[in-house]
């Protein structure tokens, strides 16, 4: 941890001594941990997705749903062996998976606490801002991958994120994250076992970013590869005020022509 590299901004710093882009320091965070009835269907099903979620983030989404713990930075320091303590007690609360929000920046304690493999799938949760260095330190240890494909428009990227060159580093994410897992499989009640679900947010004003992330996706992938989940839940959060483009729900007429 003397130069931080977890994430896509390569900031560099020592967390032992400061806070890097994430404004976290070494030891995980976490805001909340329970079941979760509202991810896709083959994650939460029927008994839910033992999601925790970490505090801080390695973007800066202006519009965040949950900006309160990715930039207000809510939740409690914990050590490694508590989280792992977290993952059994929601496994036997019937958790289908153990779906880690936003860890990026926690990579290590994660790596440690997967030190011994879980009786459940572990879903990473990510805004796809990832560098292939850390996803092949967690090669073995994810069995499903659940990233947001945000942007295809860089510039929107930088503006709503602050994060440069997003397109590429995403989509090069992404094609290493089913490098190591595959074409999904589900179990034979429809819960999913191991793959690779792409999240997009239909943003107002943003058909033509969202056209652009399905392109990809249709020329990258065959059909039954991986999964896509095209989100329509856009509420103006956070600092949407500040950006009036955005500050609106989307129309039935943009969704209908994504």
């Amino acid at each position: 941890m003397s130069e931080c590299h977890f994430c896509a901004h390569h900031c560099g710093v020592d967390r032992t001594r400061q806070k890097g882009f994430c404004r976290m320091g070494t030891l995980p965070v976490v805001a909340r941990a329970g079941l979760h009835f509202w991810e896709e269907p083959c994650i939460s099903g029927s008994k839910g997705s033992g999601t925790v979620f970490f505090s801080g983030c390695n973007l800066r989404c202006v519009y965040c749903q949950n900006y309160e713990i990715s930039s207000e930075h809510q939740g409690r320091e914990i050590t490694v062996e508590r989280l792992r303590e977290i993952y059994f007690e929601l496994i036997a609360q019937g958790a289908n998976n153990i779906n880690l929000v936003t860890p990026t920046h926690f990579t290590h304690a994660v790596l440690e606490s997967l030190k011994e493999p879980l009786p459940v799938p572990v879903v990473y949760n990510t805004s796809g801002f990832e560098t292939l260095d850390t996803l092949r330190k967690l090669k073995g240890k994810v069995q499903i991958w659940l990233p947001d494909l945000k942007y295809s428009d860089d510039l929107a990227a930088i503006k709503y994120s602050n994060a440069p060159s997003y397109f590429r580093i995403a989509t090069d994410a992404i094609k290493e994250m089913y490098k190591q897992v595959g074409p999904y499989k589900l179990d034979g009640n429809g819960i999913m076992q191991s793959g690779v679900i792409i999240r997009h947010l239909l943003m107002p004003g943003m058909v033509e970013n969202t056209k652009g992330v399905i392109d990809w996706v249709a020329k990258t992938f065959k059909p039954g590869e991986v999964m896509f989940s095209l989100m329509h839940q856009y509420i103006p959060c956070g600092r949407a005020a500040d950006y009036p483009e955005i500050n609106r729900r989307v129309t039935e007429q943009e969704y209908k022509e994504v």
